[in-house]
C-alpha cells in the first residue's frame, strides 16, 4: 500500500508543478500584450471597374479604408493617374474615376493608400499600394491581320484540300468568356469554298 502512495505522489508533483509555470506564463503573456501597440490594418476589397461606363462623370471605383481612429484622419492617394484619372474622398476613403476608362489601353492601375493627421500631415498608417482593375466589355470587332491573304491550290485536288489559313484578332480580353473569340464566314463563293473556326 505504501508503494501505491508513493506512486500516486510522484504522478501529482510534476502536475502542480506545471500547473504553476502555466500560471506564470499566462501572466507574462498579458503582461507582453498590455504593452504592445495596438495593430492597425488597411481594409478593402479589391477595387475594379468596368471600361466605357456611359453614366455621367464621376464613377464609383471602391472604397479605401484604415481601422484608425482619429477624428483628424484624412485619406490621399498617389501613384499612377492619381489626383487626375483617380480621387479619393478625404473623410470617407471612397475613391472616383473621373475619366471613362479604356482596358484596351490601359488594364490596371497600381496606387498608394495612405491616411494622415490633417493637423499636422503625419502618417496615421504605413502607405498600403492598391491596384484598380479595369474590367473588359466586348466593345472590339474581329481584324484581319494583314489585308489580302493569298491562296492557291492544285486544279482537281480532291475535296477538303486545304487552300489558305486567314487570321483574325480581337483586342478583347481574352480571359473573358466569347469576348476574344473569333469564328470566320466565306461570304462570297461558298458554293466553292468553306471554312472553319482556325481560319
Amino acid at each position: 500500500m505504501s508503494h501505491l502512495i508513493l506512486l500516486f505522489s510522484l504522478f501529482l508533483a510534476p502536475a502542480f508543478a506545471d500547473g504553476g509555470s502555466q500560471k506564470s506564463a499566462q501572466n507574462l503573456c498579458s503582461n507582453d500584450v498590455s504593452h504592445k501597440r495596438q495593430k492597425r490594418d488597411w481594409i478593402w476589397n479589391q477595387m475594379h471597374i468596368k471600361e466605357e461606363i456611359d453614366t455621367p462623370l464621376p464613377h464609383h471605383v471602391g472604397k479605401i479604408t484604415s481601422s484608425v481612429r482619429n477624428s483628424n484622419a484624412k485619406y490621399i492617394i498617389e501613384g499612377e493617374y492619381a489626383n487626375t484619372i483617380f480621387k479619393v474622398e478625404e473623410t470617407s476613403g471612397d475613391v472616383y474615376a473621373f475619366e471613362r476608362l479604356d482596358r484596351e489601353k490601359k488594364a490596371e492601375y497600381e496606387l498608394t493608400a495612405l491616411i494622415i493627421d490633417r493637423t499636422n500631415n503625419r502618417s496615421l498608417e504605413r502607405p498600403s499600394k492598391f491596384i484598380i482593375k479595369v474590367y473588359d466589355i466586348n466593345d472590339n470587332a474581329p481584324v484581319f491581320v494583314q489585308k489580302v491573304f493569298n491562296g492557291s491550290v492544285p486544279e482537281m485536288s480532291p475535296v477538303g484540300t486545304s487552300v489558305t489559313r486567314v487570321t483574325a484578332v480581337d483586342a478583347d480580353d481574352p480571359t473573358v468568356s466569347g469576348h476574344a473569340t473569333v469564328t470566320y464566314q466565306v461570304t462570297t463563293g461558298g458554293e466553292y469554298f468553306t471554312i472553319d473556326d482556325s481560319g
